[in-house]
Parts: C-alpha cells; structure tokens; sequence
C-alpha cells in the first residue's frame, strides 16, 4: 500500500507502484539479453545526433500525435531509459508512478515536446510520460513537435550510426582531398567520431614536416605525406601480419590509430620500436580471445584507450610525433 491509497484498498498507488517494478525488472532483463547478444540497447543521445549530422534548419510544426514506437531517443534523460523508454533506475520511480497513477485514474496529461529529424523522433520534454505509454500499450501520444531539417531520409530502421559514419566520411575526404590525391585510399573507420583524430593526425604531421625542412608545407603535401609515410605503411604491416583477423567488425583504420598511439606509448619507454613491433605488441595485448569481452574492454568509449598501466591516451597531436 501507499500513501496515496486509503487505508484497505488496493488502489491507484499500489498499481503504480505494481507497474513500475514489472517496468524496471522487464528493462533489467532486456538490458541482459542485449549484452549477451551484443546488440544495442540504448536511447540514442539528441546532442550527440546533432553535433555529427548537418541541420538544415527548424521550425515548430505545432502538436501532432507522433507513433511511440519512432520516438528512439532523447534530449537529456538518454541514460535513465533503455531503448524501449524501459527506466533503468529507481530514480525515475516517483516521477513514473505519479505519471501511471494519471493515467489509471483517467487525468489528462499535457502533450510532450519532441524534435523530429526525418521520421524519428527525440523527446525534449516527457520522457516519463512516453515511458509510462509505452509500458502501457499506447500507439501514439500527443506532441509538440519542432522539426529539423537534414538532407537525407531518416527513419526508425535507419543505422544511426552508419549514416553518421557516411557523413564522417565525405566531410573527411572532402577536407583532404584524398580522393583526388591518392583514388585508391579507402580509409573507413567502424566507430562515430574518430575521423577528426585522422585530420589531426595529419595536422601533426604536417607540422614536424615544416619543422624538419624548415618552410611551410602546404595542407596538400601533409596529406600525401601522412598517406604515403606514416598511414600506409601501417596498414601494409596490418595486412602482411594478419591482425584484422583478430579484431572482428573493426576495419584498417581502426587500427591504424590504435596502433600508432600505441606506439606514442611505447616510444615513451623504448625508442626503438618499429612499426611492427608495436602492430604486434598491440595485437598480443588486446586481440580478442575465447571468453574475453572484445574490443570495448579497452577502449573505454569512442575516445579512449587503455593501456596496461591504466594511463589514458595523449593528445591526438603525440600519435604523429616523431614518425
């Protein structure tokens, strides 16, 4: 029983309490089936979705009532649901039951607000609210809606990630050039967020160039420079050793910049580590392996890695140093 019910009778607070706890145990065990399948089962991050794809513009479209089930992320509570808007935490109890007791008592809610981009949709404000419609079987909700503007079609089946990486990519290549430089580069990284530690990477290079010859070198020649002298020469040891073999569903690149900042780390204790002994090293110390979690275990996120002292990564600029 709960205060909000009279003494002796089972009402709408005991409901909501009943139906939070089968909400969160229901989001507990799909958070398991999701790390034994390795899929994902997150909310995806509004900000996050924006800072990594080009917006057109907005404009507020008014209220609509929008599907639930093309809701797929959300401004701020991302880490308080799971993809489903299951809560992941006790924390959103008393907000979710006083949300469910509205609804079981038939109170009139105000609409969420949402930003829509293509046909899904990121919730602003309501979070609680969808979660509570979608545990209770509702098709559609009532939205304020502010619609932004992209220049290709997103939908709820739409690889999220796949589409930032296909931007990531002809922003990359559009910056360098290389495709009119070096036609046959084909440089193509598995993780959102990564190309701009390339630019860097070349950025870097670029300047020890001018350092060592004493001029200016144009962004041009650092490109090809870094293409010709430090990035493939990496990924012809990657493919005489075989490596990508012991890290699935990663690519080249990938390991191009895990390796060379690896290297960074070793160089810090032993100068005379080539190119191959740190592919080598790297590949003894975290290829996947029988019972082992795969690469995540190391990295610790899209922007880190782990080293076996615990140190994080330098700044992009020392993976380029001295190569």
């Amino acid at each position: 029983m709960t205060p909000t019910d009279p003494p002796g009778v089972f009402g709408p607070g005991r409901l909501a309490k009943e139906d939070f706890d089968a909400a969160l145990r229901k989001g507990f065990w799909r958070s398991v089936f999701s790390w034994l399948r390795r899929s994902d089962n997150q909310l995806l991050p509004f900000d996050e979705f924006r800072r990594h794809l080009p917006m057109m513009g907005q404009s507020d479209i008014g209220m609509r009532q929008i599907p639930i089930d093309r809701i797929v992320g959300s401004v701020g509570r991302y880490r308080d649901f799971d993809g489903a808007f299951l809560p992941r935490t006790e924390r959103s109890r008393p907000r979710w039951e006083s949300i469910d007791r509205a609804h079981i008592q038939q109170v009139p809610l105000p609409p969420i607000e949402v930003y829509k981009i293509g046909e899904i949709y990121f919730v602003k404000d309501g979070n609680h609210r969808v979660s509570v419609a979608r545990e209770r079987g509702q098709v559609y909700i009532d939205a304020n809606v502010i619609e932004i503007v992209v220049p290709f079609p997103v939908d709820e089946k739409t690889d999220i990630n796949a589409l930032i990486l296909q931007w990531e990519l002809s922003q990359f290549l559009e910056k360098t050039g290389l495709k009119s430089l070096r036609p046959k580069a084909d440089i193509r990284l598995s993780m959102p967020g990564l190309y701009n530690r390339l630019l860097d990477h070349i950025q870097t290079h670029g300047y020890f160039m001018s350092q060592d010859y004493q001029r200016e070198i144009a962004w041009e020649e650092a490109v090809t420079s870094w293409y010709d002298d430090v990035y493939w020469p990496l990924v012809s040891v990657i493919r005489q050793q075989n490596i990508l073999s012991d890290f699935p569903d990663r690519t080249e690149a990938d390991l191009y910049l895990w390796i060379i900042e690896h290297l960074w780390y070793l160089r810090q204790e032993f100068e005379d580590i080539s190119l191959e002994d740190a592919a080598l090293h790297f590949t003894a110390s975290y290829a996947a392996r029988p019972g082992a979690h795969p690469l995540e275990k190391i990295l610790g996120g899209v922007h880190s890695l782990a080293v076996d002292d615990g140190e994080k990564m330098p700044p992009t600029s020392g993976g380029a140093e001295g190569i």
